[in-house]
């Protein structure tokens, strides 16, 4: 398999629904739900990074600190391409939706010559921003919404010129977001 150029894992949320920072909880064989992430894009991209509003992680890896004050994941957008400036588009998976699979990464990446800004997954519950490719060609139209004070990814996709990719099972995308969940997802990384 052909491994991709660029990947980044978006991990400076605030986490208020676990109560505790859900990119450094332990997950299936990994220190760190983070770590986990990383290793399973290591394995598909040639460049893996964090993105994040500190290096809070015990692992070598790259951390794209956000430059704003405000966390969103419109400012994480802003902050990759800002600094990855020779990146002409990037992959991004949230740390806490660790059934996105090899499969469901390939579907969105084998559409990634088209002229879209952005292309994403479409589950049955909706879109998916944070699996997706972001291309560098989205980041004057996220500027713009910056200044306006909209962070909603979904407005931002709106506008742009968005490819999506269906998906008809929700499961992959799973959001570890409460405690609940999150035990869950470790039963299953179990069997």
């Amino acid at each position: 398999m052909s491994r991709y150029p660029h990947a980044v894992i978006f991990a400076g949320g605030k986490s208020a629904r676990m109560g505790k920072d859900k990119a450094l909880l332990p997950f299936g064989q990994s220190p760190t739900l983070a770590e986990h992430q990383y290793k399973k894009l290591k394995a598909m991209f040639h460049h893996v990074a964090l993105s994040a509003k500190n290096d809070k992680f015990n692992f070598n890896c790259q951390v794209i600190i956000d430059h704003y004050e405000v966390s969103s994941p419109l400012v994480a957008i802003l902050s990759i391409f800002e600094t990855l400036t020779d990146v002409d588009s990037v992959f991004v998976l949230s740390v806490d939706a660790p059934f996105v699979n090899e499969a469901v990464i390939q579907s969105i990446m084998r559409k990634e010559d088209c002229e879209a800004d952005v292309i994403v997954a479409k589950s049955p519950s909706g879109i998916q921003p944070l699996c997706g490719l972001y291309k560098r060609s989205i980041l004057a139209l996220a500027k713009e919404q910056y200044k306006q004070g909209n962070h909603k990814l979904q407005d931002l996709l709106t506008l742009a010129k968005t490819e999506i990719v269906l998906f008809s099972d929700d499961k992959p995308f799973t959001n570890l977001n409460h405690t609940k969940e999150y035990e869950e997802a470790l039963k299953q990384t179990l069997t």
